[in-house]
């Protein structure tokens, strides 16, 4: 399967992507944020990094840049799209989904290993996983705070938008869990359609057990044997 890796100025895990796609059994492509039409892929990830330096606001400037018009049509066709950190953040502020992504409650840069729950195993990237299944994966932002208010929540809930929450070793969500402050411990969510997934923990960083877990390598799995 030809996955499009959207590459911007500033993206720095790229090449981790692509490294995490080919273990999956997939053909991975950069493709620069100028590009506007990416219909020959059957599917994409938006990787983590520092897309123009997190100016204004984490994301927003990649947002408003031609791949993501190419991205969101992707979406509204119904094939998998992955955001994975600064790429939640861009999929996120372009619309894909609801909430947005904030501040750390600490104010600090987070860099660590977490534990995530499955939530939803009802999309592209989760299929391979069951409910209830705890995930060690690592994160590493400073904007990674997930907000919606009551009613999107509430939205969010009835149409299993919710795909992983933050947790610990035993799948317990609890506050000491949770890294960033996230409302419900949201660790990722989807879109009503479950086809795109955004996430702030980064499973290409846990797809091998040199680096400590392979949690991770399943979401790539799922996505190229959908």
């Amino acid at each position: 399967m030809d996955i499009a890796v959207a590459k911007f100025l500033g993206t720095n895990c790229d090449n981790d992507v692509c490294h995490a796609i080919k273990l999956a059994g997939g053909a991975p492509h950069l493709i620069w944020f100028s590009e506007k039409n990416i219909d020959n892929y059957a599917g994409a990830v938006i990787p983590g990094g520092f897309s123009y330096g997190d100016y204004l606001r984490a994301g927003a400037i990649s947002s408003k840049t031609p791949i993501v018009g190419a991205l969101k049509k992707m979406v509204d066709d119904g094939k998998p799209v992955l955001g994975i950190c600064n790429g939640a953040q861009i999929g996120l502020e372009a619309g894909f989904s609801y909430g947005t992504l904030t501040n750390n409650e600490s104010a600090r840069f987070i860099c660590k290993w977490v534990y995530i729950r499955v939530e939803n195993n009802n999309t592209p990237f989760t299929k391979y996983y069951n409910v209830g299944d705890v995930l060690k994966i690592p994160v590493a932002h400073a904007e990674g705070r997930f907000y919606a208010d009551e009613e999107t929540l509430q939205k969010m809930y009835e149409k299993n938008m919710i795909v992983f929450k933050y947790c610990d070793e035993h799948g317990n969500i609890t506050e000491e869990a949770n890294p960033n402050g996230s409302v419900d411990n949201i660790a990722g969510v989807c879109n009503e359609k479950g086809n795109c997934v955004l996430l702030m923990p980064h499973p290409e960083r846990a797809s091998e057990e040199l680096l400590g877990s392979d949690d991770g390598l399943n979401m790539f799995k799922s996505m190229i044997n959908k």
